[in-house]
């Protein structure tokens, strides 16, 4: 049963058929993914697929996805089709083509940020955070599981970012909510609370007065919820903008059917309602800023505490594709980061980095250990480790981390591949196979039969 008081305002609520939202929250949810084209080129077999996303599709059933090794090296996300509409909403309001710097600030666990990721490129940056520090982790593992390396990760309170005055072009702000849009969950609709969508209102609005010092002149914020209560949504965006200089953009959703285009008051704002497109509930808009905004002043920074060693640097031309000019140094882990060296001085003096970029590996007794995300990252070189291409039953074993033994493997680091994909690294080092999948990562539940999998059939 939905909450009275919920039931009760969709009767009033302008732009809502009551009675057929009712209805569609009733039925089950539709199960959609996002292909990672840097990885994988193969579509879901019978596909259908999103029409606002270049890369979604959706599957007629919900999958295993613990149990599909092509989901743990980052071929596919799952991801609710609502939201990837943002792509819509990047390629209408901005030129990804130049020099960018993209913030999503409430990113776990990661669906969105890695849509960022894909839509500006390897030449631009994105900083994804998350506040909540439990969640961050979540975060960074799927931007690693992602592999394209222009993602740094942070965990910081919006207002943090008011340091970085002028900073960013683009920032995402997919706020917390009351989580209407979620209601076929029975979570969702347990969590709910009239007091809890004032709670998030108030929220919102603290969270976009703290972010939007962080923006550029003539840059763009797109603001979104998985709600449909209009005191989070346009209600929330005509106070913001009553009291800062910004305007709505419009968005031409002419050639997407069932996306409901809401305006309150100058407010432009895009409805997904699930008795009328096949997705979740979302409300999505974007607005541009306006008159003067300082700018981000750079501080000269000493890189000396990041300096990698020579040794360091000829180990990552040999393996990498990175510029060595984007390459730090800390507690003998050395890693690739998403921008210069400038910008990455300067986000790492003011905010909390979790994640610098990519961890290419770690030095140990003038030893160099190559790091799980090395194995994941587009950068690393082709033939640099031996790869032995394995099956789904070895993959699963690999990435439970039990014991399993593999012929043929030459003594030293190997990449295990599944479908031609890379899933990570093991040493053999004679006596047994070391295995070098993340423990924190590892597949906990019992594996099934094989055969019985439930993964998703990909077109020859």
């Amino acid at each position: 049963m939905l909450p009275e008081e919920f039931v009760q305002r969709l009767n009033v609520q302008k732009y809502v058929n009551p009675e057929a939202l009712l209805k569609a929250l009733d039925e089950s949810s539709p199960v959609s993914i996002r292909i990672n084209l840097a990885k994988w080129g193969k579509k879901p077999f019978g596909y259908e697929p999103v029409p606002w996303c270049n890369n979604g599709y959706y599957l007629h059933s919900r999958p295993s996805y613990t149990l599909d090794p092509l989901f743990h090296s980052g071929c596919y996300y799952p991801q609710e089709a609502s939201s990837m509409f943002l792509e819509q909403v990047i390629k209408q309001t901005s030129d990804v083509s130049g020099k960018l710097r993209v913030l999503d600030l409430c990113a776990a666990p990661g669906g969105k940020s890695t849509h960022l990721s894909d839509l500006i490129g390897q030449g631009n940056l994105l900083v994804a955070n998350e506040a909540i520090r439990s969640r961050a982790p979540i975060l960074a593992e799927t931007i690693t599981r992602w592999g394209l390396g222009n993602t740094v990760v942070t965990q910081n309170d919006p207002a943090a970012f008011g340091k970085l005055p002028g900073y960013f072009d683009i920032i995402l702000v997919d706020a917390p909510c009351s989580g209407e849009g979620m209601f076929r969950s029975e979570i969702a609709v347990r969590e709910w609370s009239a007091d809890n969508t004032a709670h998030c209102s108030e929220r919102q609005k603290r969270i976009l007065m703290d972010v939007w010092p962080a923006l550029k002149e003539n840059g763009v914020l797109i603001y979104s919820t998985c709600t449909f209560n209009p005191g989070e949504n346009e209600e929330n965006l005509k106070w913001f903008i009553e009291k800062k200089e910004a305007a709505c953009i419009h968005v031409d959703v002419s050639e997407y059917s069932g996306i409901t285009e809401i305006d309150y008051e100058g407010i432009y704002g895009y409805g997904f309602y699930p008795d009328k497109v096949r997705g979740e509930g979302l409300f999505i808009s974007a607005i541009r800023k306006l008159g003067q905004q300082d700018r981000f002043h750079f501080k000269n920074l000493k890189n000396s505490e990041f300096q990698p060693d020579k040794s360091d640097l000829a180990i990552i031309n040999q393996w990498t594709g990175f510029s060595n000019d984007r390459i730090i140094k800390r507690n003998n882990e050395v890693y690739a980061v998403p921008c210069n060296m400038d910008d990455y001085l300067n986000i790492y003096k003011n905010l909390k980095v979790i994640k610098p970029g990519t961890r290419i590996f770690a030095v140990k007794n003038k030893s160099y250990l190559p790091s799980h995300e090395l194995a994941l990252s587009k950068m690393l070189k082709n033939d640099v480790f031996p790869v032995n291409e394995i099956n789904l039953c070895e993959s699963l074993s690999f990435l439970k981390r039990d014991n399993f033994t593999l012929g043929n493997v030459p003594k030293g680091w190997n990449i295990l591949t599944y479908k031609g994909v890379n899933l990570g690294f093991v040493n053999n080092i004679g006596e047994r196979l070391n295995n070098y999948y993340p423990m924190e990562w590892r597949i906990r539940m019992n594996l099934p039969d094989p055969g019985k999998e439930n993964i998703i059939v990909w077109d020859q």
